[in-house]
């Protein structure tokens, strides 16, 4: 009988996810209810969740959910943190007892704003300060990981199936306009706490089913501008090549969409000659960021998500919609167990986005 990594499930891993376009913010017994569905893709190894619009009394501060291993850890990113913010608001990561959840590590969260010397004497832009900070920390603490870095906005993920992590981390107490989750069956990398899904930098999460085939490329294009990967998992370069491509090279979201799963060339060949010009110019540019490999992908931002499959489809994605509601998930089913009466189904093509985002009145009211 073949026992638990002695074998391989290539299509394991389930992703689920909605946004309320019109703002509407509801607690995370949805989620867990939609990604709880699909189990079976899991093994416990790995679970979770990112949730948008949780802090509206911190929103203008960045929320850095962190997990350490020990107490040396903790005290070292502290001394980066209290020397290079100012901290409004601190405390521990409220959690529960599940009896399946094993020993977790420290979970700290801190509501920071840069202190504008630091960002004056590193002559960054505030988002790069960030960036470059996390990347710090990631890199250089032993024992030390942030979680999420963005504003109100959080992540909670850890070492179990994904509806007892969101039990663990009291998941029905918070609000959100926007969810995104994760169940993992990890196959090339290991299962821990800072590895599981979703994998974040500043308001970018990516939650990841499948498997980057072209991790070693895209990893080194990376590393060019910066960024370092410490995570042990194929997935964090998706994260930061999504930041890469819009918030600094400022490429809007449907193309880089079609950066990380571009057309083929005989696709492109048969564009009219505007079409063809750019996507050839975006294949000459950024062809180390194509993600090759089977893959289906949420991405949450700030005031949306983004669906996204490989180009030839080689995982399921499937999208829905009621109302002012976006679904996303790997399964129908998934979507159906938390709106019975979806009013629209289908099946997106390969390098095909689904993208939804709030409505302008909604983005007001939420950031008054």
């Amino acid at each position: 009988m073949l026992r638990e990594g002695e074998y391989r499930i290539p299509s394991g891993c389930a992703i689920s996810g909605f946004i309320n376009k019109d703002g509407r913010r509801v607690d995370g017994s949805a989620i867990i209810q939609s990604i709880a569905l699909m189990q079976e893709r899991s093994n416990g190894l790995g679970g979770g969740f990112a949730a948008y619009g949780i802090y509206p009394e911190y929103q203008d501060y960045y929320a850095l959910h962190l997990l350490f291993e020990d107490k040396l850890s903790r005290n070292q990113v502290e001394e980066l943190i209290k020397d290079n913010f100012y901290i409004e608001a601190e405390d521990r990561i409220p959690t529960r007892h599940v009896r399946s959840i094993g020993k977790a590590p420290l979970l700290w969260r801190y509501f920071v704003t840069p202190r504008l010397s630091k960002i004056e004497e590193s002559q960054e832009t505030e988002a790069d300060f960030m960036t470059r900070l996390v990347m710090r920390i990631n890199d250089s603490v032993n024992g030390a990981y942030v979680v999420s870095s963005g504003k109100n906005m959080g992540a909670f993920k850890g070492v179990g199936y994904p509806e007892d992590i969101g039990e663990f981390f009291r998941l029905d107490e918070y609000e959100a306009y926007s969810w995104i989750a994760h169940g993992r069956f990890p196959t090339n990398t290991p299962g821990w706490w800072g590895g599981a899904h979703p994998f974040t930098l500043l308001d970018w999460s990516v939650v990841h089913n499948g498997e980057i085939s072209s991790y070693g490329a895209n990893r080194r294009f990376l590393e060019m501008y910066g960024y370092k990967m410490t995570l042990q998992t194929d997935t964090e370069v998706v994260a930061y090549a999504i930041d890469l491509l819009v918030r600094r090279h400022k490429l809007p979201l449907e193309l880089a969409a079609r950066v990380l799963a571009a057309p083929f060339w005989q696709e492109i060949d048969r564009l009219p000659a505007a079409e063809r010009d750019l996507y050839t110019r975006l294949r000459v540019v950024y062809g180390s960021l194509l993600m090759n490999g089977p893959f289906s992908i949420i991405a949450g931002f700030s005031g949306g998500i983004m669906a996204l499959n490989d180009r030839i489809k080689l995982r399921p994605l499937v999208a829905g919609s009621k109302g002012a509601t976006l679904y996303v998930a790997s399964e129908e089913a998934a979507i159906r167990e938390i709106c019975p009466d979806v009013e629209r189904v289908w099946y997106p093509q390969g390098g095909e986005p689904v993208i939804g985002r709030l409505e302008e009145e909604s983005q007001c009211r939420l950031s008054a």
